[in-house]
């Protein structure tokens, strides 16, 4: 008997990036703002239709108090991400493989204006694709969030190693399918505080 898909609100696993140091920005991009950004990171891709949705820890370290993940919230602590990015990509595919859901959503910390709206075009752009591949592109640019389908999980997770992540499989594909998002959010990553915030 072939795998029933899971229901619709169970599609797509929501897996928000924030492992990382921040060391451009001084301190890990979880905690800027007060957790403004990583708050709405969650919102955003849990209104966007993602179900579960699940914080990648790293730098902050283990205990998602201190990250400030809400009660509500799945995450999990990716033990290696001093080593790259690769290997919190490789956590949030196997994070979306025990989900059991079909898709996977990736949504960085510090791309704060990018909401429901955002993940909600692209997730619906991947569905109806053959490719199951999706992004948001920015006036051009290709920017996030990334949907992809579970047949594509493997090959990612292999090439996925250092400061590689799925751009290393996605980079060169002619069926990634891009919905742009110019009117609906500026997909700018925030590298660097503003002048005067904490």
């Amino acid at each position: 008997m072939p795998p029933i898909d899971p229901p619709a609100h169970r599609s797509c696993t929501g897996i928000v990036l924030a492992a990382g140091a921040g060391s451009r920005y001084g301190k890990p991009k979880a905690l800027a703002e007060d957790g403004a950004w990583l708050r709405a990171a969650i919102v955003a891709l849990r209104a966007g239709g993602c179900d579960p949705v699940i914080v990648l820890l790293g730098a902050t370290g283990p205990d998602p108090a201190v990250a400030g993940v809400p009660a509500d919230t799945e995450w999990r602590w990716v033990a290696d991400w001093a080593t790259g990015l690769g290997a919190t990509v490789r956590a949030g595919l196997r994070a979306a493989a025990e989900a059991g859901t079909r898709y996977v959503a990736f949504r960085p910390v510090d791309t704060p204006d990018i909401g429901a709206d955002v993940v909600a075009a692209v997730l619906a752009a991947a569905r109806v694709s053959e490719s199951g591949l999706a992004r948001a592109v920015f006036h051009n640019t290709p920017g996030h969030p990334v949907v992809i389908e579970n047949k594509h999980w493997e090959a990612i997770s292999a090439v996925a190693v250092g400061d590689a992540g799925a751009g290393s499989y996605l980079g060169g594909r002619q069926d990634m399918v891009c919905v742009t998002c110019d009117g609906l959010a500026t997909g700018t990553d925030r590298d660097f505080p503003e002048v005067g915030a904490r």
